[in-house]
């Protein structure tokens, strides 16, 4: 909240909510970090990283240290919200499951890239 009222956004609070609502966790905005569990503290990261409006999103390896299911679920969230945020998203994944998802998949060996594929 404070990083959005500090860039002067209007109705911070209200996107503050509506952020909260958007990962699932209303019920636990008034906790500490130390009081979610890791899969809560990760959605609270999103809606952080979404909360400032940026043009651009950079994420490497969101879903590195989740099982499939939650990863597919972290993945699917960050889609919705850069969908309706209208929000540039990269993500950096080893997880060939989750790269075959997305609108475009750039594979990189070695520093070159070995193919651009859009889906």
């Amino acid at each position: 909240l404070i990083p959005m009222e500090i860039l002067g956004l209007k109705n911070a609070r209200n996107r503050a909510e509506q952020l909260l609502v958007d990962v699932d966790l209303t019920n636990r905005g008034h906790h500490y970090p130390t009081e979610l569990s890791g899969g809560e503290q990760q959605r609270i990261a999103i809606a952080r990283a979404f909360a400032n409006q940026p043009k651009i999103l950079l994420a490497d390896e969101p879903t590195g240290n989740l099982d499939s299911r939650n990863g597919s679920h972290i993945f699917d969230l960050m889609t919705d919200l850069h969908s309706k945020n209208n929000v540039t998203l990269v993500l950096v994944t080893h997880d060939q499951f989750l790269a075959k998802k997305a609108q475009r998949q750039i594979i990189l060996k070695d520093g070159r890239v070995l193919s651009d594929d859009k889906h």
